[in-house]
């Protein structure tokens, strides 16, 4: 039975890359479908991500030893996965509806290649969204006198449902340093501004009061530092001087869902590479 495949390599830039990696594809008689590659002249490392498909549904072992020598002589970080994979994704909401809904209706619909193994929140407003979709909802409470607790139930969960990708929906939380750094490059937030102008509360009264002419939202990995996690995707809206507040939010809104959605299906398909504290993404 035939199968494809994602391949990723990451490693230093040199010379004869792609010729060993196609030829040990070559000889497992895999069909290239998507071929895409960088080479970073900031860093000096090279990035490249494959689909291909086999004969045999089990190429991973054989790809191994194919790949093991020039994986050696040029010091490759490799991952392989089968294209059907969904990645395990928890959701962590707070109030707001947007983004959440957005995620449920494209995974749905078949748009997102991710299993939703639950939606989590500090409060319960959007239990009847994620049940009507038939997600479980885990309603998490959080003061500041409970906010270790609610967080050490939080990392339970995660362990429980085996959570590969977890995605902040504009949950108005903020995750400790030490969870941060246990899971990253596995929590994806959406921010509601071009990092970092207009941070805290009410971002889009901000943007009105001082008049500005387009409105963005930037989806970002989570780290310890707030907001200045690696950037995965960035997107605007034009306004003017015609536009109230409530148009503002709305327009906010719908390039928040839009930019966050494209982050995680860019994730979950392996398009997503580090290289240091920036990203290739091969959309």
């Amino acid at each position: 039975m035939s199968r494809e495949w994602i391949l990723r390599v990451t490693c230093p830039d040199a010379t004869g890359i792609v010729h060993a990696v196609t030829g040990a594809l070559a000889s497992l008689g895999a069909n290239i479908t998507e071929s895409q590659q960088f080479s970073s002249p900031d860093s000096l490392q090279f990035f490249l991500r494959v689909q291909f498909v086999t004969d045999d549904d089990s190429a991973a072992e054989p790809l191994e030893t194919a790949l093991a020598e020039a994986a050696h002589r040029f010091d490759m970080t490799v991952s392989l996965q089968p294209v059907e994979k969904r990645t395990r994704t928890l959701i962590l909401v707070s109030k707001a509806a947007h983004c959440l809904n957005t995620l449920l209706f494209q995974q749905s619909s078949g748009q997102l290649p991710i299993d939703i193994v639950g939606v989590a929140g500090n409060h319960d407003s959007l239990r009847s969204l994620a049940e009507f979709h038939g997600h479980d909802f885990h309603h998490i409470p959080i003061t500041r006198d409970t906010k270790e607790a609610a967080e050490a139930t939080l990392s339970r969960l995660v362990e429980s449902l085996d959570v590969e990708l977890i995605v902040l929906a504009r949950y108005m939380q903020i995750l400790s340093p030490d969870l941060c750094a246990r899971l990253e490059g596995r929590v994806i937030n959406i921010h509601h501004s071009f990092l970092p102008s207009f941070k805290g509360a009410k971002p889009y009264h901000q943007a009105h009061a001082r008049g500005v002419k387009i409105i963005g939202a930037t989806a970002h990995y989570v780290t310890p530092d707030l907001d200045e996690g690696p950037i995965i995707e960035q997107d605007v809206a034009r306004v003017d001087h015609n536009r109230n507040i409530a148009d503002f939010v709305q327009r906010g809104q719908d390039v928040e869902a839009a930019v966050l959605a494209r982050a995680v299906a860019w994730h979950a398909e392996g398009r997503v590479l580090m290289d240091g504290h920036r990203t290739v993404v091969f959309n």
